[in-house]
């Protein structure tokens, strides 16, 4: 029996499911692919909003174009983890690229029997320990053009470059790239991203 996934009393294969939370139903052969930045462009979040000495979790809660997953990790209760000790490298979408979902998916993540799903889309934006851009271009240099990052998920992200932008791959097949880099925090590092990475939903 096909695996399913209920959202607001809708039921979805999860491969339709992982293509609407992509934004659009694409052909077999295409992956969903976020737009890389335009160097004239505006980064959607400024960086220089979050305090060095705050926690992720506080930082998050406090930046305007942050706000859709500052509600996503409440409502996971990951706000609790990501205000601990840590320390963790949140990869963090902005509210632009949650808009980029297919309309009111973002949303249907928060209904209550939908938790499961939720918590392993945020943790998939999370790994473990400091990793800095300089860190991460390291290793995919060693890797030989990319580098495997184990989530707090589970499931692998790819890391390679596109130019000098740090491009990351889900599991899926969708990608997201580093918009802002390198924000310090007491608990670890924020890299703000502009595309939601989409693993494998339980």
């Amino acid at each position: 029996m096909t695996q399913t996934i209920l959202i607001r009393a809708r039921r979805f294969a999860v491969p339709v499911l992982l293509s609407l939370l992509a934004g659009c139903v694409p052909p077999a052969a295409s992956p969903v692919i976020a737009p890389p930045p335009v160097a004239s462009a505006p980064v959607a979040v400024d960086p220089s909003r979050m305090e060095s000495e705050a926690t992720i979790a506080t930082s998050i809660a406090s930046t305007p174009g942050l706000g859709m997953l500052a509600m996503e990790l409440r409502t996971a209760e990951l706000d609790q983890l990501l205000g601990g000790d840590g320390p963790y490298t949140l990869f963090a979408p902005t509210d632009a690229a949650f808009a980029h979902l297919a309309p009111g998916i973002a949303r249907d993540l928060l209904a209550p029997e939908n938790r499961s799903a939720l918590v392993a889309l945020l943790r998939y934006h999370v790994v473990a320990g400091t990793m800095t851009t300089e860190q991460l271009t390291d290793r995919i240099r060693a890797g030989g053009g990319r580098a495997t990052l184990t989530t707090l998920g589970g499931q692998p992200i790819t890391a390679t470059m596109t130019g000098d932008v740090i491009t990351l791959t889900s599991v899926t097949g969708n990608r997201s790239y580093v918009e802002a880099a390198d924000v310090a925090q007491v608990n670890g590092v924020i890299h703000v991203v502009n595309g939601v990475l989409v693993p494998k939903l339980p």
